[in-house]
């Protein structure tokens, strides 16, 4: 089966989290999107976030050692990896997708929809996210997520 690397960020804001609502798959999701070829990760999961949300964003840096060398240098670190199963859509067979995703706050931009890509955006409590159908309006594991990131003290957003 072939696969494909993705980047995915969590905007976190005021105990709100930034989703957007997927043209294709028809839910509610964090801004994300293919990795372009020689981009690292982190460049892809800001630039999916600019280009869907027109925001800005940091990534959370989680790291417990930073290297800023001539010859290394670190990329912030995922908050989790995923390898999720893609259906098969029109033209494109079933494929999957090795997903680095990331915790992102925001520090520029104006929000604003990207509408070739969804239908809406917005900003989500975790009371607004629970109330979202599973598997219907967003993917359970999108809830779970955002549930451990909303209720975790120590993710520094």
């Amino acid at each position: 089966m072939k696969r494909e690397f993705v980047a995915t960020a969590y905007v976190v804001e005021d105990h709100r989290v930034l989703l957007v609502y997927h043209k294709k798959l028809e839910k509610w999701l964090p801004p994300g999107g293919h990795i372009d070829p020689d981009e690292t990760p982190t460049d892809a999961a800001r630039r999916e976030v600019l280009e869907e949300t027109g925001l800005e964003v940091e990534l959370v840096s989680q790291e417990a050692i930073w290297v800023e060398r001539w010859n290394a240098k670190s990329l912030e670190r995922p908050y989790l990896c995923l390898l999720e199963e893609i259906p098969a859509y029109r033209d494109v067979p079933a494929h999957q997708h090795m997903d680095f995703i990331y915790l992102a706050r925001m520090t520029g931009g104006e929000l604003c929809q990207n509408e070739e890509e969804t239908h809406d955006i917005r900003w989500f409590t975790l009371e607004e996210v629970e109330q979202l159908q599973s598997d219907e309006d967003i993917f359970v594991e999108t809830q779970e997520v955002i549930r451990t990131i909303l209720t975790t003290q120590s993710v520094g957003v």
